[in-house]
């Protein structure tokens, strides 16, 4: 699948993750979705913050900050039960809890997630 593609895909089931975080009781703020080359690198090049190779620079990515009466769920577990329901939405679904990245939910391009 070409990368635009993907990036139909992924706007596509992104209103159904927030609609799902919402099920699940949370409010949502939302945290980095693209990261432009100018200011991050491109794919493969470490410049700012965040990985090399992030799906985030492919428009591909997005940092969910889920918030529970008020308070900033900040761990890791506290998005298990989203992630694991994000990722059984599509076959390139990949939730950032895998790779110590909890508030991450993506789709795969070429090994990037």
């Amino acid at each position: 699948m070409s990368l635009g593609k993907k990036q139909e895909l992924f706007m596509r089931l992104l209103p159904r993750l927030i609609d799902k975080a919402h099920e699940l009781g949370f409010e949502i703020r939302g945290g980095d979705l693209f990261r432009s080359p100018r200011v991050f690198g491109y794919v493969g090049e470490s410049k700012g913050y965040g990985h090399k190779r992030s799906g985030h620079k492919l428009k591909l990515a997005i940092d969910l900050n889920l918030f529970k009466d008020g308070k900033y769920m900040s761990e890791t577990e506290d998005h298990r039960e989203l992630g694991e329901w994000w990722e059984q939405q599509h076959e390139l679904c990949r939730w950032g809890g895998r790779f110590n990245d909890g508030n991450h939910y993506s789709l795969e391009h070429d090994g990037v997630k």
